[in-house]
């Protein structure tokens, strides 16, 4: 597998193009963002700033580093839609077309997709008929660019209040029902941490429908040097169950950024299990 690092969450204080540069100095050549319509820093509004696709195209290529994934909407459906609210969907299947094209010009061939919340008056029946309807119209769309949507559960308890799924099961079942390969699961080794536990187990159950990997240290989303879980048994049995995609790192870093960085690109260099 490789490793990438999600850039919302680190080096806030530098442009975008400095923070490639400074993730591919500490040993790492890949990388994911959230939404292309949208900059997180430390200081800026981020929904007031747009991503520029050639910038982060240019910066990449000079420092030899490849885009794993962007996201479609907001956890909350507030950015992007509810996938389980069928007034929603117009709305959402837009926000995948333009996704996928800013995708393109950075090419980047994956991006993440989230629920929603619970909405009020819905039965969990309702919301998951209006989930499944839209993944599936929104893969006949992935399909179509040869692009791969992650459906990612989150965690309730601590981040995300009141998201609809927080199952990884559950999202499985859900994925087979609608049995498109342009449409995966993200398993979230932090938020799944969180819900489920069993972890390797699990993973290993839901093999055939993961195409991406989040971690960050439980508690607190620090570093995978930190914390309840191990990383070097969950990752060593990854890679042995067969997975050579993209694993990532969205987590933040509990000491200097760089620093982090380098202490978490040694210990996941020592596993050796990269391609």
């Amino acid at each position: 597998m490789k490793f990438d690092i999600c850039m919302e969450m680190v080096l806030l204080d530098q442009p975008y193009e400095q923070r490639i540069r400074t993730v591919a100095d500490c040993g790492f050549k890949a990388i994911e963002f959230w939404f292309h319509d949208a900059t997180f820093t430390a200081a800026d509004d981020p929904m007031s700033v747009p991503k520029d696709a050639a910038a982060i195209k240019q910066a990449c290529q000079a420092n030899g580093v490849t885009v794993n994934n962007m996201v479609v909407n907001a956890p909350d459906g507030s950015h992007g839609g509810h996938l389980v609210k069928a007034e929603d969907l117009s709305l959402y299947l837009d926000r995948v077309e333009a996704t996928i094209a800013f995708c393109k010009q950075i090419d980047c061939n994956k991006a993440i997709t989230c629920t929603g919340n619970v909405i009020p008056g819905l039965s969990e029946t309702q919301m998951r008929s209006n989930l499944e309807k839209a993944l599936s119209e929104a893969a006949k769309i992935a399909q179509k660019h040869d692009f791969t949507l992650l459906l990612e559960p989150l965690n309730t308890h601590v981040n995300h209040a009141g998201y609809f799924l927080s199952s990884s099961r559950t999202s499985a079942e859900i994925l087979r029902g609608i049995n498109n390969p342009s449409l995966k699961l993200l398993f979230d080794i932090y938020h799944m941490q969180i819900m489920e536990g069993n972890l390797i187990d699990n993973i290993s159950d839901e093999m055939d429908v993961i195409g991406h990997f989040h971690s960050a240290g439980v508690p607190g989303r620090h570093e995978l040097t930190s914390g309840e879980i191990n990383y070097g048994a969950v990752i060593k049995a990854i890679a042995e169950g067969g997975y050579d995609g993209s694993f990532g790192l969205e987590y933040s870093p509990s000491i200097d950024d760089v620093a982090s960085l380098k202490e978490v690109r040694a210990f996941l260099s020592g596993l050796g299990v990269e391609k």
